[in-house]
């Protein structure tokens, strides 16, 4: 028989994406596989059930989740939904498996093989499978949105009868995908725009997108495009000076992140308490505890007449095109072991031996 694929129905509070949409389940279906979407799966995104069926797939619901070989999801299902899949089945998707010892302990004892795709290795090979990246994109973008929102001033400098308005200076901090895509909505909205990060490599792709790079003479590059830990004496100097820089900043969006690990402090209390009266902060990294002290996740509240917010999974709000590239992902990842209608992991592809969870055991050899 076929290979059974379930898209699962996000039950996330505030969830609107899908792990699969009509496009990516036709092609699912051309390489063999049968396709099962979980009725509503995919409203949130605008996909309807019926542009499911269109494609090929079978309509289902939560009660069919045991016969399926391979379940596609965005965020992790809780541990009581994980104890209702096929025993050795496939799960693919955002898995955070360390964030929650009981979704762990529930894949382990059914004996899942999962695929926690913030995992994957960040190799050329693997950019049209990058989810992080790809749903990073649509965040950054709409941080900028909201602190255009919440920000009492115009992005743009404006000639009025009424005099000459000044456009707003926006610093981006952190230069991945995020604070990149930051960095190009603020410049198309008009903004004055700077941004800062500690690995000097940035500083080409700041610039290349209109953005002046803020030198505040720190660099921590890292391994695989990340940023290292700061020392504590890095930390100071730079602490020193972005305080000072900050006095004249009208809008902060906080981008920055290390991998596994909570967001750094980079925004001290002291540093807002010196920013203007009606200045914006938005922390995207929130999530992992913000890059400001005073971040309270998913709050939006003032501080000394500065606002700071700490939105949540910014990428669901993009909900159509986050979807599309998040199911272009997950499809070209499953493309590597579903063929011809089955499931045929090649353990030699590096993509898939350091992407599974738990991690694969190598015997090695023995000694004579």
């Amino acid at each position: 028989m076929a290979v059974e694929v379930r898209v699962l129905k996000e039950t996330a509070a505030g969830e609107r994406r899908v792990a699969a949409t009509p496009e990516t389940v036709k092609k699912l279906i051309a390489s063999g596989a049968r396709v099962v979407v979980e009725r509503g799966a995919g409203e949130g995104a605008g996909f309807l059930d019926q542009a499911y069926a269109d494609a090929g797939a079978e309509l289902g619901d939560d009660v069919g989740r045991s016969s399926a070989d391979l379940l596609l999801c965005v965020q992790p299902p809780s541990a009581d939904v994980i104890n209702g899949f096929k025993s050795g089945a496939t799960l693919v998707g955002v898995l955070q498996p360390g964030a929650d010892p009981a979704r762990a302990a529930a894949m382990q004892a059914n004996g899942l093989q999962a695929f926690p795709l913030e995992r994957l290795p960040r190799t050329t090979r693997a950019q049209a499978m990058d989810v992080l990246s790809s749903q990073a994109g649509m965040a950054g973008y709409k941080a900028v949105l909201i602190a255009a929102q919440l920000a009492p001033r115009f992005f743009p400098m404006l000639t009025t009868a009424a005099g000459t308005i000044r456009p707003s200076k926006v610093l981006i901090v952190g230069a991945g995908v995020a604070g990149l895509q930051g960095i190009a909505t603020a410049k198309r909205l008009g903004a004055q725009v700077e941004g800062f990060d500690v690995r000097p490599e940035t500083r080409e792709q700041i610039e290349s997108l209109g953005g002046k790079f803020l030198d505040l003479g720190v660099s921590a590059a890292g391994e695989g495009g990340y940023a290292r830990q700061l020392t504590d004496e890095e930390r100071a100097l730079q602490q020193q000076r972005l305080a000072d820089h900050l006095r004249g900043i009208d809008v902060v969006v906080c981008t920055a992140a290390v991998p596994g690990r909570p967001a750094p402090k980079i925004i001290t209390t002291a540093m807002v308490e010196g920013m203007k009266p009606g200045s914006v902060i938005v922390d995207l990294a929130a999530e992992t505890g913000g890059n400001c002290e005073l971040t309270r996740p998913g709050d939006t509240y003032a501080h000394n007449g500065v606002t700071i917010a700490g939105p949540l999974n910014l990428a669901s709000l993009g909900a159509v095109h986050a979807s599309e590239m998040y199911a272009r992902n997950v499809l070209n990842f499953v493309a590597l072991f579903v063929k011809d209608g089955a499931l045929q992991f090649d353990w030699d592809d590096e993509l898939l031996a350091k992407t599974v969870w738990p991690e694969r055991v190598t015997a090695t050899p023995a000694v004579a």
